[in-house]
Order: C-alpha cells, then structure tokens, then sequence
C-alpha cells in the first residue's frame, strides 16, 4: 500500500476521530507502550527440547493439525521468532516453557533444570532488548501421566514438582536480573478428574502446601512476578480441577500475587473481560492469555472478536495497563505458524487499539446522567470509525508490513525455509 494513500487515510480518520474528543496522535503513543508477550510454543506445537524429536502429551494439552515447517532446534526456533517480530508493530517480549532449555542433548530431568540451561535464551533476548517470561512445564512427563503433580497424593511425585517449579522460579529471577525488566513466572498444573471425585478437600490442601513451600523462597520484585493460573476443565480432567478459579483467585489475594486469566479456561458464557475490574480490587497485577476457545478450551489463533474486544476495553476503561501483563496462549499446528503469530499478536493490538480510540469520558458523561440511549448510539457509531486507516498508519510508522503485505512475506518465508525443513 502506498505511503501517500494511507497518510491521507489517517488524517481523514484522525479529523472523524477529533469529532467525538479522541486525538488519534496521543491514542498512537499509548498502543505503542502495550508490550505484549509471544508464547514460544505455537512455533514447535509445544513439543520442546528436552530430548529430539519431542513430542507434547499428557496433562491436557493438544495441537492438532501437521502443517509442514515446525521449528526442531532452538536454532530454527530463533529465526521463526525473529521473522514474526519483524512483522509486528509496537513491542513484544518472548513467554519460555521450561523444556524449551538448551540441555546439550544430554538427558536433564526437570528436577535439575539450571539458569545455564537457558543463559542462551537471556543473551537472545538481551541481543534484541526484549524482556523473557517463564513458565514451569507441569505435564508431558511421566510424573504426571496420572494426572496429578503439585496435588499428588504421592509424595515423591509432589517432591520433583515443588524441586521443579522453585528452579523455574529461581530461572526467571536471574532473567529478570539481567535483562532488567522483571520475569513473570506464571504457574499452571494440569491437575485433576476425569470423573466426578470424593474428597476435592485434601487435593487442594496437598496444592496450597505445595505453593507455600514453593513460594517461601523470596526474590525482589524487579527481578520476578509471581502468578498462577486457573482453569475450568481439561482433557482428563473434564469433572474436576483441583486448581480452580476459586482456589487460585484466594491464594492470590490472599498471598499478594498476579492471577493469570486465560479466556479458553472458563466456561463459554463467562466473560473474562468483566473479571478484570474486580480482579484489581484485591490483586495489584493481572497476567493474562490470551487465546480462542472454540467450544472448549481449543486454544485457537486470536482473532478480533467480542471477547477480545471487550478484555481490551476494560482494561483500558479502568486505566489498569500498567497493572496488566498481557501474554498469548495458543498454539495451532492446522496452519502457518508464523501466520498465526502474526494474526494472533495484530489482533490483540488492534483491540487494544479500538478500545484506546473510545472517547470514555464522553461515554461515562452519559452513563452517569441516565442517558442509556446516547451512550448506546455513541457506542453503536464507534464501530463504524475507520479504526482500519489508524492501525495501518501506525504499522507504516512502525516500519512493518501493511494491510495485507504480510501475507506476501510470510508465504515466501515458508517457501525459502519453512518447506526445507
């Protein structure tokens, strides 16, 4: 798209725009603080590389689909994550899976994971001067093939987990110190049953057990965030999770800590985007995935639809960017990768952006004046606003690909190295 065409696009959106009190220009400067967090595992289908030819099972998790060019090495895993931030405007940081280290080809269980393991990660992404985030890997291993880990009545098995997850912790720490901007280390365990249990109470007590002890080890909050994350159901877990929404929203108010709001993780009729006002009123921060449920917790690539809108909304309506760390969660193996990263990430922004372009004073002027049909016509026309001339605009400031231009790089990066792999 020529840069003369949309110049001019902008500043005819920017004139409609003025007329309900919103400047363009300082809505612009705001998306481009928004850093969003791209999960590493959408490019390998959260395979990993603890061992070659690694293959994601159990605990819950499932890519489906086997579109050629999936990243093997963390080498190839790089240039996948290179080529997607080179066509994403605004700032990203990079969401690391614990059995994403690099382990030599030497068997390394996760019990022993050590910051040696992922110092490549760090000087990547110094390099690049972007921030990491972590995750402990509670599943695909053979200590949670019964469906339990930090819960586990057994106390071997809790062992290696609580090991596991205070050497995540300790990982994301030394990230955070030498990148300089804090790690949010994020907790989530696939735990629970596949049918209807007896004593939910115990399960639950043996998880908050293991989160104090894993938690008793202090580190400065410049370093790391903490957060845990809840979830509604899984594969195998389909009548009860032992970390619930209920459970992890109390541990987190109760201990001063991030709770990570996934939208797959809750049923279909529950809006994430209205937990969040109330999330802030207890917790100082929130981290949140975000994904596309499809029926279940399906964890589809992004795309802008209500539920996103609204996440974004009200976010911003509560002036809680600041205090909300926004991660991606999906992972499709059904189509391009690097497409879905791209896709996903522009939609995420997009909303932010739209909810960034609502004249929220205006809107509230009305709200607090009973006038339901002004605010309601008001809302109604923002849809309509050229929304589409400002993102375009703010992608050619940013030096990335336009409109549908980067359907044409992508498909000659799958062509040139996707495809030879």
């Amino acid at each position: 798209m020529k840069k003369e065409l949309i110049k001019k696009s902008y500043l005819s959106a920017k004139e409609q725009y003025a007329e309900v009190g919103v400047d363009t220009d300082k809505v612009l400067e705001e998306l481009d603080k928004i850093v969003i967090s791209l999960h590493c595992w959408q490019t390998d289908d959260v395979g990993g590389f603890e061992k070659e030819g690694a293959e994601l099972g159990g605990g819950g998790i499932q890519a489906t689909g086997n579109h050629p060019g999936k990243a093997r090495t963390i080498e190839q895993m790089r240039a996948d994550l290179d080529k997607v931030m080179s066509l994403l405007p605004g700032k990203q940081r990079l969401s690391l899976h614990a059995i994403y280290g690099e382990f030599g080809g030497k068997p390394v269980d996760r019990d022993q994971i050590e910051v040696k393991h992922f110092q490549g990660w760090i000087d990547w992404a110094k390099k690049r001067g972007i921030g990491l985030d972590f995750n402990c890997t509670c599943f695909s291993h053979p200590y949670a093939d019964d469906g339990y880990t930090l819960s586990s009545k057994n106390p071997k098995i809790r062992k290696f987990w609580i090991e596991h997850t205070k050497r995540c912790r300790a990982i994301s720490a030394e990230m955070g110190k030498q990148l300089g901007t804090p790690c949010v280390h994020n907790i989530w365990i696939p735990d629970g049953s596949k049918d209807t249990p007896v004593d939910r109470y115990t399960l639950r007590k043996l998880l908050m057990k293991s989160l104090d002890e894993i938690f008793s080890v202090k580190y400065p909050g410049k370093y790391l965030k903490d957060s845990v994350e809840s979830k509604l159901f899984g594969i195998g877990s389909e009548s009860m999770v032992v970390g619930s929404h209920d459970f992890y929203m109390g541990y987190a108010v109760k201990n001063n800590m991030m709770i990570t709001l996934d939208n797959g993780h809750f049923h279909p009729t529950e809006q994430v985007g209205d937990k969040i006002s109330s999330a802030l009123l207890f917790v100082d921060e929130l981290l949140l995935h975000l994904t596309r449920g499809v029926r279940w917790d399906s964890d589809h690539v992004v795309t802008l639809n209500d539920e996103i809108m609204l996440i974004a909304q009200e976010i911003v309506r509560a002036k809680a960017l600041g205090k909300v760390n926004i991660g991606l969660d999906f992972f499709d193996a059904s189509l391009n990768r690097i497409g879905a990263y791209v896709i996903g990430t522009r939609s995420a922004q997009i909303a932010f952006l739209c909810a960034l372009l609502e004249p929220f004073q205006r809107l509230v002027k009305f709200e607090e004046e009973d006038k339901n049909f002004e605010r309601l016509s008001l809302l109604e026309l923002m849809k309509t606003k050229p929304f589409g001339a400002v993102w375009d605009y703010y992608c050619m400031t940013n030096n990335v690909p336009v409109g549908q231009d980067y359907i044409d790089e992508i498909i000659k990066y799958e062509n040139d190295v996707l495809l030879k792999r």
